[in-house]
């Protein structure tokens, strides 16, 4: 099984750590093929950047040659999972939906600890669209940009607890979900502090696609997720 993750933003150390978590919960037999854009911002932090991410991402892997069985979107509340489904028959995972997807199961309620506050809307816009939002008790922003987690992954911890324990403890959330795939690979140490379960969306959207794979199942393309219509796209690929 070869699953093609795709980091939104063009900082390679963050595709690099991405991957790295992926493969650490990957079945024996999964190779991991971790995707930079060819194009884009060094981070995503708006809804400007998260589109301009979308088309990137897109463009990217419908240029990689070499098979694969699944994609995953390794960008929390970002755009263009549909996208994705509509050019490509194999399951597109998109990790703030597997994330959530993955609390069910664990807890009753589930909130969220993203980046900046700028990124709460999104996330909940983007949950609210997956059908996820019922049971979202918060979304919290540790206040951090996502290049700071990788520059102080210490404040990055005490930042993220701090805005767990509150998830947990005021709003009554029983589980908590990472909201960024920069911060892959925290899971143990916040769950240490927090004292309930914590889901890396990265290492969510791994299992769910190999899950899917498994099943044999693929995107259906009966409506919604359709391949593109046949027309002509005038200045495409656009002069930059």
């Amino acid at each position: 099984m070869r699953i093609l993750v795709a980091n939104v933003n063009t900082t390679t150390s963050m595709t690099d750590a991405i991957a790295q978590q992926a493969r650490a919960v990957a079945n024996p037999g999964t190779e991991i093929i971790p995707i930079t854009p060819a194009f884009g911002a060094e981070s995503i932090e708006g809804n400007y950047e998260s589109y301009v991410a979308a088309v990137a991402v897109m463009e990217t892997i419908r240029a990689y040659d070499g098979e694969f069985d699944a994609i995953i979107q390794a960008g929390y509340g970002e755009h263009g999972r549909e996208g994705l489904q509509e050019l490509f028959d194999v399951p597109v995972v998109d990790i703030t939906e597997a994330a959530a997807a993955t609390a069910l199961f664990v807890g009753h309620r589930y909130s969220v600890v993203t980046t900046l506050d700028r990124a709460v809307p999104m996330i909940e816009d983007r949950l609210k669209l997956a059908g996820l939002s019922d049971r979202l008790a918060s979304v919290h922003a540790s206040g951090l940009a996502v290049l700071e987690l990788e520059r102080d992954p210490e404040a990055a911890i005490q930042a993220i607890v701090a805005k767990a324990l509150h998830a947990v403890e005021v709003d009554r959330a029983e589980a908590i979900c990472l909201g960024c795939g920069g911060m892959a690979g925290l899971t143990s140490r916040v769950v240490a502090q927090t004292g309930v379960p914590v889901i890396d969306g990265v290492s969510a959207a791994v299992k769910l696609a190999e899950g899917l794979v498994a099943q044999d199942l693929s995107t259906s393309k009966a409506r919604m997720f359709s391949q593109p219509r046949e027309k002509r796209f005038v200045n495409w690929p656009p002069a930059l």
